[in-house]
This record gives C-alpha cells, sequence and structure tokens, in this order.
C-alpha cells in the first residue's frame, strides 16, 4: 500500500525569548524561564509590539527606543505530536525561510545551521523523530552581530545607503534602513514551517510555454523531478483546463519523462491595457496505479515576450523596450519595495490591492527593487490576474558586494530558490542582476575601460553566475546584468549612457536638483528610477505624529524622513522645490498638500516627457518610465505615491492620467501651444481643442485641429498663441464628440501669481459631486474619512462641469485643499 504526501503546518504553540548569552544555543532552547507566545511565521518585532513589550517603532521617534531588539539572539521553539504510524515513510521538516543566522534543533539534535533569510530548507528527519511529543528548537543569532564580525574579518566595503556590515550578509537591506525606511533588523521564522509526510512526491515543476510565430498554437511542456523512492510503476498525469475551468488538453507519460500538452487558438495573456490576462490551471498528478500520490496546481499565461534593443531610427544607441505577443509596448510603472518593514503583516489583501492600484493607474510594469525580497506568491499571483509585467531584481542594492566561494554558493542557493518558485509566471518579465551597484563601482573607479574584474568581484555574480542560472533553469527570459546599465560601459565608464540600456535619471531630486519641469532633459532608453518627494496624507501623519509635533518643521516629522542619509537633509531638498513652485501656507495639511502638489506636477511632466518619446516602430527612443516608488513601508515622508496607509496621492492621479490608453499633453513654448497625442490604441481620427483662460477671468474662443494618432505611438502638433495676460492654455482630445482626455499648461512657477477666490461651488447628488468654478482652478483635493472619488487633484476650467462619482457610503464630503488656498503668503 503506498502512502499519499501529507502536508502538517506547524504554526501553532510557538513560543520565543531572548537568550542568555551565558548559555549555549541548546541551553537557552530548553530553559523554562521567559518564554512568551509567538506568531509563526512572523518575527520578534512582531510580537514584541502585539504584546506591548516594546513601543510601536512606527509612532513619533520610537524607533530609537527599539534598536537593542537586534543586538539580542532570539531563540524559538515549539512542541507537537507525531503518530508512530507517520514514521514508517519519508518525513521531511520544510523551512521555508529563517531571518537570518539560524541554528534548528529537533529533540535536541542540530538538523540546520542557516545564513541566508531567502534560501528554503528542506531536512529529512524521520529518524530523529519519535511517536508522542517532539520539540522543534529555533535559534536566530543577531544578524547585526554576525555581520559586523564578517565585515571585521573580510574589511569593510563602499555602499550607499544602510550599515556597511548588510554587504556580508543575506538579508533584506532595507531591513538596515534606507533613504524611506526605518533600521529594524529583524529576526525569526518568518515564511511557514511544516511536515511533510510522503513516500514519493512532486519536488519540482517546471513548465515551459511555447507559441507558433503566429501565435495559433500553444505547446506545454511539463518537466517533473521527483523525491522519495521511485518505482517504474509510477506515472504522471498532466491536465491543462481553460480559464473558464474546461479540460482543454491531457497526457500521461511515465515518471521521469517531458510530457507536452497541445492547444490550438490558445486565449493570449496580455499585459495591463492590452487585452485580457486569461490564466490556464496545469494539474499534475503523481499516480501509483490508481492512487494518487501527490498533485500540483499552477496557473499559468500564455504569451511571449522580447527585450528589443534596436537601433533608434535618427539617433545613436538602441532600443529598449518590451515586446509581449509581438507588439512592442511603453512600459509605464513604478519601483515596488517590501510593503512592510514588518513582512508577516502583509496579507494576499493587501499585496492585492497594492497591485490593484498600480493597474488602475493605468500601469503596466513593476519593479521589485533590488533591497528588498522576493515577494510572496501573492503578489505575483495578483500580477498574473491584474496584468502587470514585473522586472525582478536579484537581491543586491547600492553596495560592492564580495564574491568568495561561501558567498557565492549561499547567493547560488537563493537565485536558484527565487528562479525555481517564479519561473512560470506570466507576469515575470526580466531578471536583474543588481540595483546600482555597477553606478557606486564606477564613482569609486572600480569599473570601466581598462579595469579587471578583480576590482569589482562581484561582476562574477552579476556577470557569470546569475546569468549562467538562469540561461539553465529559465532560458526564455531575458537577464540584464544590472539597474542602471549600458552594455557600452566598460568602453565609455558611463552607465547611465542615455543611449543604451536603462537609466535611473535622478538629476531631478538628487544631483544638480533641477526643476521638474526639466525631466525631458533627462531621458534614456528605458527610466527605470526618478521621483520626487511629497509628505504622506494628512490623517496619516496625525495618526503617528505627537500632537505637539505635527507642524512642518517639528523633530518628529524630521525623523520620518530619511532621505539624505546620514545628515538626512531630504526636508531640506523638499522645502526648495515648494519655494519653486508655490507660495504654501504654515501649516501641516498646508505642507502636506504642497508637497503632494509638487509630486504631482513633477510627475506629470515626467511620465508625459517620457512616453512622447514612444514615437513610431523602429523609433522607440524611450521605452519604458518606471517612477520611484509606488508604495512605502511605514508612515514617511518619501518618494511613494501610495503612502503606508494606502492613500493614493495626488501623483496617483497625475500618473493615471498621463498614462491613459490615449492622453494629451501641453505645454507653452515661445508664443506656441505644443500638444502631443500619445496612444497604446489603433490608429484614432480625433480633434485637439485648444482655449486660453486668463487668471483674472475671460476665455479665448476655442481653436481645434483634426489629427490622427498613429497606433502605438505619439503624434503631436501646436498652434499659435497670443497672449497677453497670464493665462491656461486647455487642450482636450476628442474621439466621436465625446473628451476623452483633458490637460492644461498653466503660467509658471505658480508663485509668481496672486491667485484668489476661484468660485468653486460643489454640489451633490445621491453619490456624485458636480464641480464648477468662475476662474480656472488648479489641484482641486477632495478628502473624505472611508471615501473614495472616480478623479481627484483636478484642474477646472470655468464654464466646464466636473463630475466626480463616490464610491462608497453616504460619509459627508469636505473639500480640502481647494485650489489656490496653499498658495497664499
Amino acid at each position: 500500500m503506498t502512502v499519499a504526501t501529507t502536508v502538517r503546518p506547524l504554526h501553532e504553540a510557538w513560543l520565543f525569548r531572548a537568550a542568555e548569552p551565558e548559555l549555549s544555543m541548546l541551553e537557552n532552547l530548553t530553559a523554562e524561564a521567559d518564554w512568551r507566545p509567538a506568531t509563526v511565521p512572523g518575527t520578534v518585532y512582531q510580537d514584541l509590539i502585539a504584546q506591548g513589550a516594546i513601543p510601536d517603532p512606527y509612532f513619533g521617534t520610537q524607533e530609537a527606543e527599539v534598536q537593542w531588539v537586534a543586538e539580542k539572539d532570539w531563540c524559538y521553539r515549539c512542541d507537537f505530536e507525531v503518530d508512530g504510524a507517520a514514521l514508517a515513510t519519508h518525513v521531511d521538516l520544510v523551512l521555508e525561510g529563517l531571518d537570518t543566522f539560524a541554528t534548528a534543533y529537533l529533540n535536541g539534535q542540530r538538523v540546520l545551521v542557516s545564513d541566508n533569510m531567502f534560501v528554503p530548507a528542506r531536512i529529512e528527519v524521520r529518524g530523529l523523530l519519535k511517536p508522542g511529543t517532539n520539540r522543534l528548537g529555533l535559534y536566530f543569532e543577531s544578524a547585526q552581530r554576525r555581520g559586523r564580525e564578517r565585515e571585521a574579518a573580510l574589511g569593510r566595503r563602499n555602499l550607499w545607503n544602510g550599515e556597511s556590515s548588510r554587504l556580508h550578509v543575506r538579508k533584506a537591506q532595507y531591513h538596515y534602513g534606507w533613504d524611506w525606511g526605518p533600521v529594524l533588523l529583524t529576526a525569526g521564522p518568518w515564511k511557514p514551517v511544516r511536515l511533510e509526510t510522503y513516500e514519493a512526491r512532486l519536488h519540482e515543476v517546471d513548465s515551459t510555454v511555447r507559441l507558433t510565430p503566429d501565435l495559433g498554437h500553444a505547446r506545454v511542456d511539463v518537466r517533473c523531478e521527483l523525491a522519495g523512492a521511485p518505482h517504474a510503476a509510477l506515472m504522471l498525469h498532466h491536465q491543462l483546463h481553460s480559464p473558464q475551468g474546461q479540460l482543454v488538453a491531457e497526457v500521461q507519460s511515465p515518471a521521469g519523462t517531458e510530457a507536452s500538452l497541445h492547444l490550438d487558438a490558445p486565449e493570449l495573456w496580455w499585459p495591463n491595457g492590452q487585452g485580457g490576462q486569461p490564466l490556464y490551471t496545469l494539474v499534475t498528478t503523481l499516480l501509483a496505479g490508481e492512487q494518487v500520490l501527490d498533485t500540483h496546481h499552477r496557473r499559468i499565461g500564455l504569451r511571449t515576450l522580447r527585450l528589443v534593443q534596436e537601433p533608434v531610427a535618427g539617433e545613436k544607441g538602441s532600443s529598449f523596450c518590451f515586446e509581449v505577443n509581438g507588439r512592442e509596448l511603453f512600459m509605464g510603472g513604478a519601483n515596488w519595495i517590501p510593503d512592510d518593514n514588518l513582512l508577516n503583516r502583509i496579507t494576499p489583501e493587501r499585496y492585492r490591492l497594492r497591485v490593484q492600484q498600480a493597474a488602475e493607474a493605468n500601469m503596466n510594469m513593476l519593479r521589485v527593487w533590488g533591497g528588498g525580497i522576493y515577494e510572496d506568491d501573492a503578489f505575483y499571483a495578483a500580477c498574473d490576474e491584474l496584468g502587470l509585467l514585473v522586472w525582478q531584481d536579484f537581491l543586491f542594492a547600492c553596495g560592492i558586494y564580495p564574491a568568495n566561494p561561501a558567498f557565492l554558493r549561499s547567493v547560488e542557493a537563493e537565485a536558484s530558490a527565487a528562479v525555481k518558485r517564479l519561473r512560470h509566471h506570466a507576469c515575470l518579465a526580466l531578471w536583474c542582476g543588481n540595483n546600482e551597484d555597477y553606478a557606486i563601482a564606477e564613482s569609486m573607479g572600480l569599473y570601466g575601460k581598462g579595469k579587471d574584474m578583480a576590482r569589482f568581484e562581484a561582476r562574477a555574480i552579476y556577470e557569470q553566475l546569475l546569468p549562467e542560472l538562469c540561461a539553465r533553469l529559465d532560458p526564455q527570459r531575458p537577464y540584464w546584468p544590472g539597474s542602471p546599465y549600458s552594455p557600452s560601459a566598460t568602453e565609455t565608464l558611463d552607465s547611465d549612457n542615455p543611449t543604451v540600456g536603462d537609466r535611473h535619471s535622478w538629476e531631478i531630486w538628487h544631483g544638480a536638483m533641477l526643476p521638474y519641469q526639466r525631466y525631458h532633459t533627462v531621458q534614456a532608453r528605458f527610466v527605470s528610477e526618478f521621483g520626487m518627494q511629497s509628505h504622506p496624507s494628512l490623517g496619516l501623519l496625525q495618526q503617528v505624529i505627537p500632537e505637539a509635533e505635527q507642524f512642518p518643521l517639528s523633530r518628529t516629522m524630521a525623523a520620518h524622513n530619511k532621505a539624505g542619509l546620514p545628515l538626512q537633509d531630504g526636508h531640506r531638498r523638499l522645502a526648495v522645490y515648494v519655494a519653486d513652485t508655490l507660495n504654501a501656507g504654515p501649516t501641516l495639511a498646508d505642507a502636506v498638500y504642497a508637497t503632494q502638489f509638487v509630486q504631482a506636477e513633477a510627475m506629470r511632466y515626467a511620465f508625459q516627457d517620457f512616453r512622447h518619446r514612444w514615437l513610431g516602430a523602429g523609433r522607440r527612443a524611450v521605452g519604458g518610465a518606471l517612477v520611484w516608488q509606488l508604495n512605502d513601508c511605514w508612515p514617511v515622508t518619501s518618494w511613494a505615491i501610495i503612502d503606508s496607509l494606502g492613500t493614493l496621492k495626488p501623483a496617483w492621479h497625475a500618473i493615471r492620467r498621463a498614462l491613459a490608453p490615449m492622453a494629451i499633453a501641453v505645454r507653452q513654448l515661445d508664443g506656441q501651444a505644443s500638444c502631443w497625442v500619445s496612444s497604446a490604441l489603433a490608429e484614432t481620427r480625433c480633434e485637439v481643442r485648444l482655449q486660453g483662460h486668463a487668471l483674472a477671468g475671460g476665455s479665448s474662443a476655442v481653436q481645434t485641429a483634426e489629427l490622427v494618432a498613429q497606433a502605438n505611438g505619439s503624434t503631436g502638433l501646436s498652434f499659435p498663441l497670443n497672449l497677453a495676460a497670464p493665462t491656461v492654455v486647455e487642450a482636450s482630445l476628442w474621439v466621436n464628440g465625446e473628451c476623452i482626455a483633458r490637460d492644461c499648461a498653466w503660467p509658471e512657477p505658480f508663485r509668481f501669481h496672486p491667485l484668489g477666490d476661484c468660485g468653486l461651488r460643489v454640489t451633490r447628488h445621491a453619490g456624485r459631486l458636480t464641480l464648477r468654478t468662475e476662474r480656472p482652478a488648479k489641484g482641486i483635493w477632495l478628502a473624505a474619512p472611508g471615501v473614495n472619488f472616480s478623479d481627484n487633484f483636478i484642474d477646472l476650467m470655468p464654464g466646464a462641469l466636473c463630475s466626480i462619482e463616490l464610491s462608497r457610503g453616504d460619509v459627508p464630503v469636505q473639500v480640502a485643499a481647494l485650489d489656490q488656498v496653499p498658495f497664499q503668503a
């Protein structure tokens, strides 16, 4: 009689305590005093906060009060019962993730020593288990102490952000603090723990999708690796079910052989805005005769993807853009950081909400940044379902990492586990070696023309280990050595080359602190980072800043802006951009609105200007733009467009408009209104209307022009202007008599203009608001607790009506921070 695979989670009855340094690991794990209930999966900080043992580090300046936690070692243990009958076959202890320097003991026997947060462990333990009560103990050494010991032995290395010892530790690098995040060095069993009992099981299932050039036929090649005691009678049964649940292909083959499933007229998976995201279900069953030993389910999307690097007509260098199902697409999106410092607080529902917020902003790509984690399965599932392509960094960020043999072995195990877990996802678009490691090496003179690999030894990771591993385990998906990275860098000493590869365009905010109106001067073939800071929502600040500190330049506000480490001079840069733009008021509410106004305007310019350069076929001068950043991990003033409470900032609305399937942009330049229409759709006949609205009142006659907006590209036109007074130029895009997009070019900077009462009126009708104004209104912001608005941060011109749908309830709506109020001196 064969035995089916059973899975038993070990998530109950856990305890934890701080270790006593005078005791050994095993003595600490067997001690009887000072144990507290533990949450598994979880970390020490999570339970200490929940139990009131430490203050919430997200409130006020309490981050400083909890740093002692990282200095200690921590113990976890649980007792569990085992039925003697279960010991007659294979039993594995599976530890999906231990953070970070961990030693595991089972019934007093050491079974694992681990030093990599990202490497799962599977240990055969049948010989160590006994009928009745068993004890699993986990001892976590301080990552801070162990990292410093490694650094003392191996040498200090240069980096940007965080403590330098992090470079020697395979732990989420942002835990050491970043220019948007706190220092919280977590420890604990942060991923599931379980026992698996089996005779034979499916250890690995690899499914490769291949489509014919005409996309009319799909083939899914399935390879399985078995574990246990397989024998000749074992069979593999593969079934492919349509997105609607019907069986569309099946095949059975002997264990150890590859099988293929064939499908005509497949439903193709498309990125957001280009089509649907149908997902097929692949079911693989391991059989011994009629008995099911193990079953594996996964959802897959059928699509092709190619990274296109071809000449750009009339320009130097080559393109950098993504082609899906034979169609080149502009990638508009954002960088993703972990959504919390305490990772186990991120539920599948929260992952889904964040990805949905990106999709609703018309984004089609998220870059999982290299200082975080390989995200939970729930994140990639949501991206599959909602059409967000994923640029996946390997987990190296802003540093000169070592490449000694032990480090390379750890990296190989980590990368192999990540690639095998994620390679089946339709959303996964690219593997990338690191974040900004080439840039820091270049800044130190370690990389470039004539520099050998010994001076920047981590090239052995980015240019040998990782590409070879990806070619072996995931050969259909492109690999890119780093971000930013220019293939010509070894010749030109310039990894920021704007004519090839990808680039981080930080001349605005960092560096020269250029005005945000100059995003058109810092373009690249693919702009994988750029951004502008702002405060989070007023509601969030009121929750985490003590009442006495709720003013713009308070000590606590400064503590919640990490930019410019170690000096934390982010507030100074933010003040410059606000002062260059607005006459902002003195209150915290004024400061929130003013910084969010500047961020929104910066993002409007950036996405419009970058998308403007998505020209026709053969002229893909800018292939994508990913804002830094989508989300936050704690309450902070940062570059995020969604704060840690999940509140959308005005910049989110500006990006949503700029990335619409058809969008219009307008600028006032040298007596002309320069307009362009960006389209992700088929060729469209449309009308562009232009009208001027004087700030003091009065509107000009409407000018019109017929335009054929080219398919999947940008099409420009211009209008003459004759302006005698400060005037807002409004451009609107009409298709079949319907206005589908608007944009306004205001006289700038806004601080030069004494804007008065615009005569805004708001009326409400059963779940809908109607706005009208007597004079031009800029950046109308609607806010009400618990209410979502169908549009926000609105420019409204006299004579126009704006109808806003409320998504929930009869909560009274307050109109906050209306147009010019914060501009008054």
